[in-house]
This record gives C-alpha cells, structure tokens and sequence, in this order.
C-alpha cells in the first residue's frame, strides 16, 4: 500500500489498480457538527412535540409545519455529511477494460463501471485561494467538492472530494498512467 498525501491510498498489481480516497478527518470539527445535530434534533423533537400537544391556532401550526420542512431538509444534509466525514470513502479501481468508482459509507456503496473507450476529458480543477466556491466547499457542512470529473455518455461524473492541490497532481498522474496504459 502506497500513499498520495495524507488521505489517498493505492494498491498497484499487475492487472489492477485500487485508490482508495478518505475524507479529511478532524476530531474537533466531528465534536461540533455533532453537537449542533444533537442540538438541531432537539429543535426538531420540541416542533414535533409542539404539533402534537399543544392547541395551536392554524396560522401557528402552518408556520411549525413550515419550519419543519426547513428543519427536515437540513438535518439530513448534515446528517449525511457528518456520516460521511466519519465513514465515508471513494473506491476506484482502475483494470484492463474500465475505470470502476464506489463513493461506500461503511464500505456499503455501488460499484460503476466506466469504459475507457467513453471516458472523455478527465480533468480536475482546485477552486482559487479565498475565492467564494473555496470557502464553501471547505465547510464541513458540505458535502461536495469533487475536484476531478470527466464526460461519459453526455453525462458528468465527478470524484475526488476536497483534495488539496497537491494531492489532485498526484491523483491524476496516477490515474492518466493507468487509464492509458
């Protein structure tokens, strides 16, 4: 097993490749996007129980019933996104006839081929320094930030989440060798 940086991992066999890419872990940032889902689900459990209990007039109970929307919709990007950054992995594994890429939670995930013969315009983009997109994607409540994608039957299909630069080369030095080869 060899290593690209801190958070990629790969296997180079004689017939095969496997990269295995980890999100960036920090024990302090999981311990406050947990708090504040802690937190985020006792708002939701007092709306709820709020709903159910109280005598509310229709204005009121429409206003919670919005509010939950807005709360639903939030506790499961959160909550998907602090699963992933304790959990998650992207799998590639690069053979003789296709690319193969698997984003797992707990190693659960499906495995998509990509032929090499459609795969067209691998590239991979870092947004700039302090730009608008770079302070996004680095929140922890974000869950994207792929920084490699490629067209495949008029599709794009993006991988890589939050690499830095430097680990982004060395990626795709790695796979343009094998892709080609």
């Amino acid at each position: 097993m060899k290593w690209i940086g801190n958070r990629i991992s790969f296997n180079d066999q004689k017939d095969k490749t496997t990269i295995v890419i980890d999100p960036s872990k920090n024990v302090w940032i999981s311990a406050i996007m947990g708090a504040w889902l802690g937190m985020w689900y006792a708002i939701g459990g007092t709306v709820i129980w709020a709903l159910n209990v109280m005598k509310l007039k229709g204005q009121e109970e429409m206003i919670l019933w919005i509010f939950l929307v807005f709360w639903l919709y939030y506790a499961w990007r959160v909550t998907m996104s602090f699963f992933w950054n304790i959990r998650g992995q992207e799998y590639i594994r690069i053979d003789a006839d296709a690319f193969y890429l698997k984003k797992s939670f707990l190693h659960f995930g499906k495995s998509v081929p990509y032929y090499f013969e459609n795969i067209k315009n691998l590239k991979f983009e870092i947004p700039k320094e302090g730009s608008f997109q770079a302070l996004w994607e680095s929140s922890p409540w974000i869950n994207g930030g792929e920084r490699f994608e490629f067209d495949y039957f008029h599709q794009k299909v993006r991988f890589g989440k939050k690499l830095n630069e430097k680990e982004a080369k060395l990626l795709f030095q790695l796979i343009s060798k094998k892709i080609k080869s």
